[in-house]
Formats: structure tokens, sequence, C-alpha cells
């Protein structure tokens, strides 16, 4: 740990030194660490200490300023080690996020639940909520089909939770409405219950048994349904984008602008820091320069992976820059992520 590289003096400068950056984003001068930090020592014995700190990487001087400024590694010894998390109002505070919450339970699914949480997260930090959804099911319950027109059939697909999914095929053959309520029913006698997976190689072994007209349907319901229910194109959600882009540390340069659009649009750096996060227990601060995830220097995430009945299925989180007031945004995903749990949970 970085911290055991540090004596109390050390540690108690270094915090305060983060403290004072993240309130008012201005480099910290020794003059004012000497106010702040509550020790009695004189100004050149706080200047050799951060002297120390700098050499270490745990502060950095900007320009010619006088100040410092945290680096990511004095962020991360921060958040590690140093932080002291805020519960006088976290019941004030759970008690807003459970009536949000349970507003949106009132009247929508677990999808629109889980996107509702995505903008209480960001409307509670005033940055951006971020959630990466339950993978879907790829096992059906049963399926239909719709005859629309001539060589067009709408595949219905039931989860066995109730999510319904809906494809378009386009075949060679003009099925009669007997003949698909035929084919559906024999996928669903036979199928009901598996994976797309499973069923794609029973029917390779089954084909012999089954009329040749309808083997091409069935095989294209397979390819089709298996495309739907692993389709990931939704996975990642984030309410509050605008947010980041009022925020200078993020949005001071075209270069920082860029990043951040890339990051909205892309999401693929976004999906690999959630899924990491799902594997762990309890709330991960992700800081930029620090974490080859985070997409920028200036950027930190701070994530919690929610569960439904006891499995956990996707994660939420909150992304900021570097310089975020952590004590205050740590309990609001913590808490979020235990109440969607809970609210899911009851579904």
């Amino acid at each position: 740990m970085f911290d055991m590289q540090l004596d109390h003096r050390a540690q108690t400068l270094l915090k305060a030194l983060v403290e004072r950056y993240i309130a008012d984003g201005q480099p910290v001068g020794s003059r004012s660490l000497s106010k702040i930090s509550g020790l009695e020592l004189s100004p050149a014995t706080i200047r050799n200490i951060m002297s120390d700190l700098e050499e270490l990487g745990f502060v950095a001087s900007p320009h010619t300023s006088a100040g410092r400024i945290p680096t990511p590694r004095g962020y991360r010894l921060f958040v590690d080690s140093l932080l002291t998390v805020q519960h006088q109002d976290e019941a004030g505070l759970e008690a807003r996020l459970q009536q949000a919450l349970q507003q949106a339970l009132q009247t929508s699914t677990p999808q629109k639940m889980i996107a509702n949480a995505a903008q209480l997260l960001s409307s509670l930090s005033q940055f951006a909520g971020v959630i990466l959804m339950p993978r879907r099911e790829s096992v059906f319950q049963q399926i239909e089909f719709l005859r629309l027109s001539e060589k067009r059939i709408l595949l219905v697909i039931v989860s066995p939770g109730g999510d319904v999914q809906n494809r378009l095929l386009m075949t060679e053959v003009d099925y009669t409405p007997s003949q698909l309520i035929q084919a559906a029913n024999y996928i669903n006698q036979h199928y009901g219950g598996l994976s797309f997976e499973d069923v794609r190689i029973r029917l390779q072994e089954e084909l012999c048994r089954l009329r040749d007209d309808m083997t091409s349907l069935m095989q294209a319901a397979v390819e089709a349904g298996s495309a739907a229910m692993t389709d990931d194109s939704e996975d990642v959600l984030i309410s509050g984008e605008r947010n980041l882009l009022s925020v200078t540390d993020l949005a001071s340069n075209m270069t920082s602008l860029r990043k951040l659009v890339d990051m909205f649009e892309q999401k693929t750096s976004l999906m690999q820091l959630l899924d990491l996060s799902s594997r762990a227990t309890g709330v991960q601060i992700f800081i930029g320069g620090d974490s080859n995830l985070v997409p920028m220097d200036q950027m930190s995430v701070v994530t919690a992976p929610y569960q439904v009945n006891g499995k956990i299925v996707g994660t939420l989180g909150v992304i900021g820059p570097t310089r975020m007031s952590y004590e205050r945004v740590i309990p609001i995903v913590d808490l979020t992520a235990k109440l969607l749990s809970k609210a899911l949970g009851q579904g």
C-alpha cells in the first residue's frame, strides 16, 4: 500500500491538500496547508514534506505555481486510505433514493426502472449516471410466428421472465398460417426453456426428421432469436452527458471534448470497466491516469454492482472529474445499487 511510505504528518497534509483542491480547483500552497491541516508545522517543514510527496508522485506542481495539485496516484491513496465518507446525511439520502425508486417501481418495467436509476444517479451527483444493463437471457420460453405478407414473417420471442423480442424474417417460401403454427408448436414443445445455442445444436441432429420446407424456417428463427437475445446495443445506458460537458476539467479543450464524445458514442471502454467491476463486491473507484480502463486522465468512475435475488446482474455508477466530492458520490452510488437490487428482487 502507498500509505506505508508516508508518516502521519504526510498523510494529513495530503488529505488536506486533496480536499481543498476538490473544493476550489486551485493549486494549494504551503501557507494554506499550514492553516487547514491542523498541524503545528512551520511553512519550511510543510514545504519539505510537499517536496517528498512530489518526489513520490502523489502531488505535482502545475507550471510555475507555488502550490501543488493531486496526481492520479495521490487521488488513489486518498480514496483508498484517507477518505472519510460522511454518513450523517445517509438516512436522508436513502429516503430520497427510496422514494424516487419506489415511484419508478409502481408503473415501470425492470428496464425502465434501471433507466430511471441512471437518471437518478445523474441528478443526485450532478455528473453522469451510467448503468450496465443485465445481460439478456439467451433462454426462451416460447416463440410465435406471425405472417405479415408473402415471405415476410414476424418472429415473437418470449423469455422466461416475460421479456418480449421481435424480429422480422424474410423467407424464400410463402408459409401458410397453419404451417407457421405447426412450426412454432414444434419448437415450443421440443425446445422451450433452452437457449438458442442448444436449439441450434439439436436442430442439426434432428433435421433429417423434419420436413424440408420447415427446416429453413426453423433455422432462420434460431439465428434471428439468438441475435435478438444477445443484442448488446443498449447494454450501457448513460444519463446526464451534458453535465460533463460543463465540467471544465473534462471539457477544457477540443482534445478533451473529442475524448468525451468518443466515450459517449463508442462506450467500449465503459463496458469493459463496468463488466470488470461487476465481478467485485461493493463500491469500486476507477481514477483516470491510475487505471487504463478510464478513457481520460481527468476522469473518475465510481461504481457498484447491483443484484437480482442475490445474483449480480449488472453495474451502476457515476462518471465525473477526478476532482469530484468522493465522500458525497460514494454513498449515492452505494445506496442506489442496494435499493435497486432490493426493488428488482421484488419485481
